[in-house]
């Protein structure tokens, strides 16, 4: 019985692999017809890259499988043997920040932000999936968060319905899900919250708290939101507040090394690629815009190479304003919108492919230097500099998600 016992182990251990079978594909722009090389095919839980001639292959026994690339739309395919090539859909983002009251159906907000997609060349949307405070904008199906009334002034009361439309008007979505900072999380689990030297809940300048990016359980509890939007049907997952605060003196469940800290911002990266992999999303992450410029990870454990290592698109807010006076060799940045983002771009872009990077632009007043009003000129400047980068689109950041459509006519 010990000898059939052992080979019976060992046949369900190989049983697995036995099942597998080795799909291969091609992948080229549905454009141009011509290859795409590194593209990343992908079953729930392995990916594989094409090479160079846009061929691919992967042993799975799964039906459907995903392809990302960077620039292009996001793809999803079920296995069929007489279709091996495969068309995707070039895109280069042109994102408006949809604000978490905003995120309507039938908001004032809504209307007028589809009415400038429909007569300028924006083609995406940033959503608040999850705020600041910790509400979600629909209600998920995760447990935890419910239990906290995260859904209790949710704007979505239909996501099904909400990315109807985003569908049938061929709109990119983004779902930005605040990461660490949490109000509702961190009363909720004060265990794991972030605490002041003398041992009391910390909060910002907002008043706001936080949870502690070395606990894998405030990792864990975001990636199920993170899983809710993938599921709904976004195409994409952008992390904001993806950091530790940029604040001495508080109590953490590690020592604050550069090391520690950039560790666990990976370590969440990872765990977010593995969690998402079964959708095909693309993962996107913000980050301040002296990023591109830091030579550590200016305390809060973000690092342009440690982001690039999981995340798809790096997101730097580079926004004129805030950048110090003398920045640049200018005494105002924010009076040279163009060379600010053209050069923070340019000076990462021996670690980081400028297709994967997607900056915030600004569209507010200028509060740091001479109160300079972000009108069509500075905007379109800011757009300029990223098409002459290189980058694979940008976000716009207007708090209020007030936009006028001249601006955004070329």
């Amino acid at each position: 019985m010990g000898n059939r016992l052992k080979k019976l182990v060992a046949l369900l251990l190989i049983l697995p692999s036995l099942l597998l079978a080795a799909y291969s594909g091609k992948v080229i722009d549905l454009k141009r017809s011509k290859p795409i090389s590194h593209a990343i095919i992908s079953d729930s839980k392995q990916s594989v890259r094409s090479d160079e001639n846009g061929s691919f292959k992967i042993n799975t026994s799964e039906k459907s499988l995903n392809i990302k690339a960077y620039g292009y739309r996001p793809y999803r395919f079920t296995v069929n043997s007489e279709k091996t090539t495969h068309k995707l859909e070039p895109i280069h983002i042109k994102a408006l920040y949809l604000t978490f009251w905003g995120a309507s159906i039938n908001s004032k907000t809504m209307a007028k932000v589809m009415k400038l997609i429909d007569e300028s060349h924006a083609n995406a949307l940033v959503v608040d999936v999850k705020n600041e405070y910790g509400s979600t904008s629909f209600k998920t199906g995760f447990d935890q968060a419910n239990s906290y009334g995260a859904w209790h002034n949710r704007t979505i009361k239909d996501i099904d319905a909400f990315m109807k439309v985003m569908k049938e008007k061929n709109i990119y979505t983004i779902a930005r899900i605040v990461t660490f900072k949490d109000e509702l999380q961190a009363t909720n689990n004060e265990d794991y919250a972030i605490r002041n030297s003398k041992g009391l809940i910390w909060r910002n300048h907002d008043n706001i708290a936080w949870v502690d990016p070395f606990d894998k359980r405030s990792h864990n509890y975001v990636l199920e939101i993170a899983e809710e939007a993938a599921k709904a049907g976004f195409d994409e997952i952008n992390f904001d507040y993806i950091r530790f605060p940029a604040k001495d003196n508080l109590n953490l469940k590690k020592e604050s090394t550069q090391e520690n800290r950039t560790n666990a911002i990976e370590a969440f990266l990872k765990s977010a690629q593995d969690k998402l992999r079964p959708y095909g999303v693309f993962i996107s992450v913000d980050t301040y815009g002296n990023i591109c410029w830091a030579e550590d990870d200016t305390g809060i454990g973000q690092t342009i190479a440690s982001l690039a290592k999981y995340a798809d698109y790096l997101a730097p807010m580079l926004y004129p304003s805030g950048f110090a006076c003398g920045s640049f060799s200018f005494k105002y940045p924010s009076e040279h919108p163009h060379a600010v983002l053209y050069r923070s771009v340019v000076h990462i872009s021996d670690i980081v492919e400028p297709k994967r990077i997607r900056p915030w632009l600004q569209y507010f007043k200028d509060y740091a230097h001479k109160k300079r009003e972000y009108k069509k000129f500075e905007l379109q400047e800011q757009i300029r500099a990223c098409k002459d980068a290189k980058t694979s689109g940008w976000m716009v950041w207007a708090p209020s998600s007030k936009y006028f459509i001249e601006h955004f006519r070329e």
